[in-house]
């Protein structure tokens, strides 16, 4: 099945593409005009040929200008930043005054575990940002969308590496929170136990919670909003109902939708009940 975010490149409108630069750097020199929309593809944050992101900023922006920031799946080991246009071009549409950026990260192999190589790859996007805020001019905050392996990244480094509470809000859409729930080490899916041998075949239970938003979650997590279907192949219900609990637990606000005959993704009125839930989420806790 399609996943949501492909899905929302064929269910939104696709906005007029403006001014668009493909160099590797970020020009460096005066500051941007800040009157004007600015938009560059492919800026690198590190030597990886993978560390690139693409930025859009809004016209009249200032240094209150909010920030998202777009991480893709593909089961870390696949994917890139292109499978995140539909949201993209969705935050475009219903919040033309907000920054986009939407993130590659080194993609993992037998010999580079996705953690915490990736985890840092988001370190280095954020600290970029906060470096060159002048430059962009846009604010120091900033919140998340992921699906599946990104929303797993994106809800971890808001939970546990979140050290200077740059995030007010991560979405997670079908991500993995927990690699220690047994209905997740005990699925017979050869796709999961392929993507749980990248953490290493002998992962200790220690790593895996290490690696775990469930178990880094604290009460000063950001407000979070969690989508999750029950009929999804890869990604066991209990990775969403048990986040919302323990949320709930700590006192995070936070909202948790489950669709249950949706897979690892969704189309018709579940993904305009998803887009909608998603726009008052992101009006009330970063808007």
């Amino acid at each position: 099945m399609k996943t949501i975010h492909s899905l929302l490149v064929c269910s939104l409108t696709v906005l007029i593409v403006f001014s668009c630069d493909s160099d590797d750097e970020a020009t460096q020199g005066p500051d941007l005009n800040a009157k004007a929309y600015y938009e560059k593809l492919n800026v690198s944050y590190g030597n990886s040929i993978y560390q690139k992101f693409d930025i859009y900023l809004p016209a009249n922006r200032t240094l209150d200008t909010n920030v998202m920031i777009l991480v893709h799946g593909g089961g870390w080991s696949a994917g890139d930043k292109n499978d995140m246009n539909g949201f993209r071009d969705y935050i475009r549409s219903e919040f033309p005054n907000m920054g986009i950026v939407n993130m590659n990260y080194r993609l993992a192999d037998a010999n580079n575990q996705p953690y915490p190589m990736q985890i840092n790859d988001i370190t280095a996007v954020i600290n970029y940002l906060k470096n060159q805020r002048n430059f962009y001019v846009i604010d120091d905050d900033f919140a998340f969308i992921g699906v599946s392996a990104g929303a797993h990244l994106a809800l971890l480094w808001s939970y546990a590496f979140d050290t200077q509470s740059d995030i007010d809000m991560v979405c997670s859409i079908v991500g993995p929170t927990n690699l220690t729930d047994p209905a997740y080490l005990n699925n017979t899916s050869p796709e999961l136990q392929v993507l749980l041998d990248l953490y290493g075949v002998d992962a200790s239970i220690e790593l895996l919670e290490e690696a775990s938003p469930y178990h880094r979650a604290t009460a000063s997590a950001p407000p979070t909003i969690l989508f999750y279907g029950g009929m999804d192949p890869l990604i066991p219900v209990s990775q969403g109902t048990d986040m919302h609990a323990k949320l709930d637990n700590l006192g995070v606000i936070n909202e948790f939708t489950l669709y249950p005959n949706a897979g690892h993704g969704w189309i018709g009125l579940e993904l305009l009940d998803s887009t909608i839930k998603l726009k008052t989420f992101m009006q009330t806790h970063f808007d």
